[in-house]
């Protein structure tokens, strides 16, 4: 509630104005108002929440019919992950990080910063990936 009305309705209960010149009152601050802007969409500012994997093929691309995949991740669970890996024993620790060099991820979990992830998460809301070919077409983005 405004000020405005606030002071018709305390002069009101003051006993200052009769109830009818009071709606009279609040009638013509109705009127004198700017209409709101029209609403926004505020999508592209907010923080996604979810990252989407959407994976599509036609009959032609495998021979079984078409299909779909449709994967939606809370980034929230990322965030959570991160902050568990410092639960990782550190013995534990070396030997996933030799694992996953290995297998050519060149990821070094002790070295993983939650405020890492969250510039990561920041920017992954302007990525949209979009892969096309002739039978099938694989979209990720961040809803």
């Amino acid at each position: 509630m405004n000020e405005q009305r606030r002071q018709i309705l305390q002069m009101l209960s003051d006993g200052k104005i009769t109830a009818d010149e009071a709606e009279r009152l609040i009638s013509a601050l109705e009127r004198a108002e700017p209409e709101p802007p029209p609403a926004v969409d505020t999508r592209k500012n907010a923080r996604p929440k979810y990252l989407r994997v959407l994976v599509s093929w036609d009959e032609e691309a495998t021979g079984e019919g078409p299909g779909r995949i449709n994967i939606r991740v809370p980034l929230q669970l990322l965030r959570a992950g991160v902050r568990l890996t410092s639960l990782i024993p550190p013995l534990a620790l070396t030997k996933i990080n030799t694992e996953l060099e290995k297998s050519g991820v060149p990821l070094d979990l002790a070295e993983l910063k939650p405020q890492d992830l969250e510039e990561i998460i920041d920017q992954l809301g302007d990525v949209i990936v979009d892969v096309d070919d002739p039978g099938s077409k694989v979209r990720v983005f961040c809803e």
